[in-house]
């Protein structure tokens, strides 16, 4: 029996100079017969560096944007996000064994929303993909088919990507973090949250996951037990939450799982880092590019996509 996968995208009112560009693209290069693919919309009030995002619209422009890609057949459902107190606190004790009061980060980065973005798809493995990646799929090929044979290879291997960067002869990867070559993939402690596969069962067994907090100005507050952190949160409400992705890292330091970027380089990614109007210019042709499996060779390797290179 074919494995049944979701895709799922989550997009807030920072993404709106460039969603209906890079979903459109994401969804066409994925090229898989998705069970669904979901718009998980974000309604919460920005906070953290995303105020400060460019081309900032309304929610009335993302609800337009994300109902245009909708009736243009790109996606199958729109969700909102949901920030009910009850549905907090179940996934939480889920997914933390307890129930921090912040939603987002310290970053303004949804982290409920990104459980509620997992728990709310229907297929037994779920690819999400941030709204503004950009991926390179050659034809005939699927990196997910691929993941999800690899995983079930081997099980240690709790999240799964595409190359991170367009290949380099040598198979190099600049990584700001430590990394292992194995069979046709590089092992990672750390978890990136911008582009993942995972396989809804064996994730839901890798959990609870260590609630780490940050910016606490005190220093001895800092040196609390996170538990005691989440507590203390729980009565002041007072405390940021660090990022999901963190969280898991620290989990896969402390379990035999690890995560995994695949080394074939039929299918790759790049991150674009400025997205400001230069960038939203030239989006158009970055895509065709990307798309065509063409890319400055200085991109070689290099997973944030340098903006100079390409215009």
């Amino acid at each position: 029996m074919t494995p049944r996968c979701s895709l799922s995208i989550m997009v807030a009112r920072t993404d709106i100079p460039f969603m209906l560009e890079t979903i459109p693209h994401l969804v066409r290069m994925s090229n898989i017969p998705f069970v669904e693919r979901v718009l998980f919309i974000d309604t919460a009030p920005l906070t953290g560096d995303k105020v400060g995002r460019p081309g900032i619209g309304t929610m009335a422009q993302l609800r337009d944007y994300c109902d245009r890609l909708k009736r243009e057949g790109w996606v199958d459902r729109l969700v909102d996000m949901d920030y009910a107190a009850a549905y907090r606190q179940t996934v939480y004790r889920k997914h933390f064994g307890a129930v921090p009061q912040p939603t987002h980060n310290y970053k303004g980065y949804p982290i409920l929303g990104t459980i509620f973005s997992i728990e709310e798809t229907v297929g037994d493995y779920v690819v999400h993909f941030d709204s503004d990646m950009l991926l390179y799929q050659k034809a005939a090929h699927s990196w997910v088919r691929e993941g999800i044979e690899l995983m079930q290879q081997r099980p240690e291997l709790l999240f799964i990507r595409p190359l991170a960067g367009p290949p380099r002869p040598d198979g190099h990867l600049h990584q700001k973090v430590d990394y292992e070559a194995d069979d046709g993939f590089y092992r990672f402690k750390f978890f990136g949250s911008r582009a993942y596969l995972l396989n809804k069962r064996t994730f839901d067994a890798f959990l609870p996951l260590p609630v780490l907090w940050m910016g606490y100005k005190r220093d001895w507050l800092k040196q609390l037990p996170p538990r005691f952190l989440t507590w203390l949160n729980h009565w002041t409400g007072r405390g940021c939450l660090d990022s999901w992705e963190v969280m898991i890292s620290r989990q896969l330091e402390q379990t035999d799982g690890w995560r995994a970027t695949l080394a074939n380089p039929d299918a790759w990614t790049v991150h674009p880092i400025a997205r400001g109007p230069k960038f939203i210019e030239a989006l158009p042709n970055i895509i065709r590019r990307i798309e065509a499996g063409d890319y400055p060779p200085e991109q070689a390797g290099y997973y944030d996509l340098n903006l100079d290179l390409w215009v």
